[in-house]
């Protein structure tokens, strides 16, 4: 509409995170801040054991405790509460839901019961007054356990360990003709190990029954307050609206949250029962232990050329560790899917398939992990495609070159049948690679440099709804904004999607600033109150928050600025068309104003409205798009690796990205930045690892490695912005595009610097151990 101040725009611009100054100051209101008035306590009652049945629960002990005021066990448990379903499941699937709690164990840390006190001490105390005997059996702990012949089960009553499985991509038949005929095959194995999410805040939740008006608040620490909510109405037999969730401040994520967990739930049952406000937090050896866990796949990576050096087929058996059971959520088998469908990148292939197969363990469940399924496929095909070009003595950048899906041949459709938007993935990749050329150094006889590259494409803004009924994934993928501009002037979004540090409530306060034509501090956003927010079944996650809540608020801005343009124009009795808008007053040519405040004071009293225009300043849009939108990029590694010693050092990072238009590049950075040093951890340090009857063995941050400030170079960034022709504001998402290619571009340039063990660099993390083990092999150690 004329009159629209274009000047002040707000997208595009570097603006402080609105949060910043309340957490520097430490005035964040996370879980654990939540008034302790009368709060009672939690300690969940875990199993020792990775496998068996609990024969003997004997509470007495613990009841007789001065200030315990519940012992619950795994019979009332089950009895008081129904499964809650798995979202994504897999062909075959047989299991389809989640017990809150029984008596068969099958890992270490599974919640069994939980002790309510009046302290947390008092609480554990308790626990440990609880006399609990187990019929042991026997634990399978990885996937090649799983997958043995002969192999206890996990679930005896399904007579395998196998989940189920499914073909994304033409049948097997046709991919095998094309690699019979082709001139070169590169086959190897590769072994992505489960990691920990490890957010700065473990999990925690405050529950609240109250009796009076039969309703349950949680405050909880979650990115799903509205799938939480449903879920909790579920397994504790409540109406969904006797339920309010609430996210507080959120210290991180990274896909932990996405779920209702079991011991959540009993948390909350524990509160119903009790007509009480009652707390649990999560302990960090908790976290490392019975949190579920993220990646965990073993894939066997085929990849046929041309004498050329064209690539003609490309096939992924993926083999995923779903755990004890399918987490419910955005876990379960999903990340495995992903991976499937994402396997072919930014290449063309004559044909492409993945096979995607789930299995059971007696190992705590997988679930989300940020970037989940794209940074396995990433570095399954990103290695395929450097060890070609090592084996065929080609110029790796030329090699991806020569294969990858021009500008021109976008809009694309993979052979796993997905269609990619726009961009110009060529550009990306000659960029980051003549970064490349100008960082290179040279290295000395003891300690070896390399460089190399791994480029992605990602899928962001998760959606559409119909895509997900398609392949039955019980979510809904549209996402709607609420704009309110209030009696005084002063204008509250309220939006489905929450906050866990990704400072989402800055971008979209520039959105909504700038489509309105006010300035930023008079929006204030408001995220994660089942109720007050709009419905977000999949909320923040899969670097969608931006995209689709963004999507919806531009709308829903648009729409409510054109009415309170026509009201101004309306008080001013001038034609629409005649009246411009800026420094928030509206104005004719002949100087007759009125302000933006007054106009919403008027607005509220009903005045000058025309009759088919609501009164409340209010607009709602819900985004439900036609398509994904995919970002991409290019990322660049410089490593060096000491041959003595086998510890890499990541020298050097560069990126090169495209998310369509960029809100906040200060935001938009920190994420890319963060998922580096999330990324670098996966290539060199961090595993979560079992012994082979079920026991973790990386339960503390002495045995789990995180990276650290000095493992973590300066990482240099550069945006090209191909804005999306399917989201309204032509943004893409970009939350996990920085995690998606580390492994790869830093085992690449491990690959570059000592190819002598490149072939054998199939295993992640790159752990100084593991390396040095390579290195002694190859007879490169002193």
């Amino acid at each position: 509409m004329s009159g629209f101040d274009e000047t002040a725009a707000l997208i595009g611009a570097p603006v402080p995170r609105v949060q910043d100054r309340r957490m520097l100051l430490g005035r964040g209101r996370y879980v654990d801040d939540i008034d302790e008035s009368g709060v009672l306590h939690v300690a969940v009652i875990r199993s020792p054991i990775a496998a068996g049945e609990i024969t003997r629960f004997e509470t007495a002990d613990a009841e007789a405790l001065d200030g315990v005021l519940l012992v619950l066990g795994p019979d009332r448990i089950c009895a008081l509460t129904d499964e809650v379903p798995s979202t994504w499941l897999l062909t075959g699937q047989q299991r389809l839901g989640v017990p809150i709690a029984e008596r068969t164990v099958r890992f270490v840390g599974q919640p069994i019961g939980l002790v309510v006190a009046t302290s947390r001490a008092l609480a554990e105390d308790a626990v440990e007054l609880i006399d609990i005997d187990y019929d042991d059996c026997a634990a399978v702990a990885s996937i090649t356990a799983a997958r043995a012949p002969g192999a206890p089960l996990v679930y005896p009553e399904l007579g395998t360990n196998q989940v189920g499985s499914c073909q994304f991509g033409p049948p097997m038949e046709a991919v095998e003709a094309v690699f019979a005929s082709s001139a070169y095959i590169v086959d190897r194995t590769f072994t992505i190990p489960r990691i920990s999410h490890s957010p700065l805040e473990p999990r925690g939740i405050v529950a609240e029954w109250v009796a009076a008006t039969q309703e349950l608040t949680v405050h909880c620490s979650t990115q799903v307050p509205h799938l939480m909510r449903q879920d909790l109405a579920r397994a504790l037999r409540v109406r969904a609206d006797q339920v309010r969730v609430i996210a507080p401040d959120v210290g991180g994520a990274f896909g932990l949250k996405t779920c209702l967990f079991p011991d959540e739930t009993m948390v909350c049952l524990a509160a119903k029962l009790l007509g009480r406000r009652v707390k649990w937090i999560e302990d960090r050896a908790e976290n490392l232990t019975s949190s579920f866990q993220g990646r965990g796949q073993l894939t066997r990576g085929r990849l046929a050329l041309d004498r050329d050096g064209r690539f003609l087929a490309l096939h992924a058996d993926i083999h995923g560790d779903v755990g004890a059971f399918t987490s419910t959520g955005s876990g379960g088998t999903g990340p495995f899917q992903v991976a499937g469908l994402m396997i072919e990148g930014p290449y063309r292939f004559e044909t492409a398939a993945a096979t995607v197969t789930g299995w059971y363990t007696n190992t705590v469940p997988t679930g989300a992990f940020r970037g989940y399924g794209m940074q396995e496929a990433t570095f399954v095909r990103e290695r395929l495609v450097e060890e070609a070009a090592r084996e065929l003595d080609r110029d790796p950048v030329d090699l991806r070159r020569l294969n990858t899906i021009a500008s021109d041949q976008l809009p694309y459709t993979t052979k796993t049948q997905i269609t990619y938007d726009n961009g110009d993935y060529l550009k990306v990749l000659d960029r980051t690679a003549e970064l490349g050329e100008a960082k290179a150094l040279s290295g000395t006889a003891r300690v070896r440099r390399g460089v190399a590259l791994a480029a992605q494409v990602e899928i962001t803004g998760f959606a559409p709804s119909r895509l997900l009924e398609m392949f039955d994934v019980h979510w809904s993928g549209w996402e709607s904004s609420t704009v309110r501009v209030n009696e005084d002037g002063t204008v509250t979004v309220f939006s489905g999607v929450t906050s866990m540090g990704q400072g989402i409530e800055t971008s979209l306060a520039q959105i909504a600033a700038e489509r309105l034509g006010v300035p930023l501090d008079l929006v204030s956003i408001q995220l994660g109150d089942t109720a007050t927010s709009p419905y977000s079944n999949i909320g923040s996650q899969a670097s969608r928050g931006l995209t689709l809540a963004g999507g919806a608020l531009w709308t829903a801005a648009d729409r409510l600025r054109q009415r309170m343009h026509r009201l101004a124009s309306a008080y001013l009795d001038a034609e629409p068309d005649a009246v411009t808008c800026g420094n928030g007053e509206y104005c004719t040519a002949a100087g007759e104003f009125i302000g933006w405040q007054e106009v919403a004071h008027r607005g509220w009293m009903g005045w000058r409205r025309r009759p088919e225009d609501p009164i409340r300043l209010e607009e709602t849009f819900e985004y439900d798009p036609e398509n994904i939108t995919f970002g991409y990029a290019t990322h660049g590694a410089q490593v060096a690796v000491d041959l003595d010693t086998g510890k890499v050092a990541v020298e050097d990072y560069w990126v090169v990205h495209d998310a369509g238009v960029v809100v906040n590049p200060l935001v938009a950075d920190g994420q890319i930045i963060g998922g580096v040093a999330q990324g670098i951890g996966s290539a060199l340090l961090e595993e979560a690892t079992f012994s082979e009857d079920g026991q973790p063995t990386a339960t503390t941050y002495l045995d789990y490695v995180l990276p650290v400030s000095e493992d973590v170079p300066h990482v240099v960034i550069e945006h090209v912005v191909t804005p999306s022709q399917v989201t309204p504001g032509g943004f893409k998402g970009l939350g996990e595009s920085g995690i998606i290619p580390p492994p790869a571009a830093i085992v690449n340039a491990v690959a570059a610097a000592v190819p002598e063990i490149a072939e054998q660099l199939v295993t992640l993390p790159l752990s100084q151990t593991r390396m040095w083990t390579l290195l002694d092999k190859a007879g490169l150690t002193t």
